[in-house]
C-alpha cells in the first residue's frame, strides 16, 4: 500500500503542468499560468476538473477553429471567462495593458492564456512576464520560442512593448 501511494505521487509530481490542456503548443509558465493555441471542446470541459480558474482568450471569435459557447462551457465550471480579442494582423499596446491588468488581478488563481495555435498568447504572456512583472526577459522568451520566431507587426511589438516599459533585451 506505501509503495503504490509512493508511486502516485511520484507519477504526479512528475506529469507536466498542462498535460490536461489538449491544444496544440500547450507551453507551461508555471504551476499557476499555461499558454496553448485553441483546446479541444473536451479539453475546455475538464479545465475545471484540472484546477484552472480563469481563462483569457485572445483571438477574435470569428477565427474558424473557435468555440461559440466556449463561455459557457467555462462558466458552468465556475470559470471565470475573459476574451480580449487581439487581430493578428494589428495587435496594438493598448492591448496587451489589457491582458497585463487582467494577469495582475488573476495572480493567485491558475490561469490557461490561449488564442489559436499560441502566438498571440506567449507573445503576449512573455510581453506581460518581461515587461510588467520583472522576470528576466531571457527566460521569459524561452517560452515564445519553443512555438515561433515573432515577425512582422508582432516583432515591432515587442520591441515597442520593451522599450515602453525600460527593458533592455533585443530577443532578434
Amino acid at each position: 500500500m506505501i509503495r503504490r501511494t509512493v508511486l502516485l505521487l511520484l507519477s504526479a509530481l512528475m506529469t507536466p503542468i498542462g498535460h490536461a490542456v489538449d491544444a496544440p503548443n500547450v507551453v507551461p509558465i508555471n504551476a499557476h499560468l499555461v499558454t496553448s493555441g485553441q483546446p479541444t471542446r473536451e479539453s475546455l470541459m475538464q479545465l475545471g476538473a484540472e484546477g484552472f480558474q480563469a481563462v483569457i482568450y485572445l483571438a477574435p471569435s470569428s477565427v474558424e477553429d473557435a468555440i461559440a459557447d466556449e463561455g459557457e462551457i467555462l462558466r458552468g465550471q465556475g470559470i471565470e471567462f475573459i476574451h480580449l480579442p487581439i487581430v493578428f494582423r494589428t495587435p496594438h499596446i493598448a492591448e496587451i495593458d489589457q491582458v497585463a491588468a487582467a494577469l495582475d488581478r488573476l495572480a493567485d488563481k491558475k490561469v490557461l492564456v490561449h488564442c489559436q495555435i499560441n502566438m498571440r498568447a506567449s507573445t503576449v504572456t512573455f510581453l506581460y512576464r518581461a515587461g510588467y512583472r520583472g522576470e528576466n526577459p531571457a527566460t521569459a522568451f524561452e517560452s515564445v520560442t519553443q512555438v515561433w520566431v515573432p515577425e512582422g507587426a508582432w516583432k515591432q511589438l515587442v520591441i515597442d512593448v520593451l522599450a515602453a516599459r525600460g527593458v533592455d533585451f533585443d530577443p532578434f
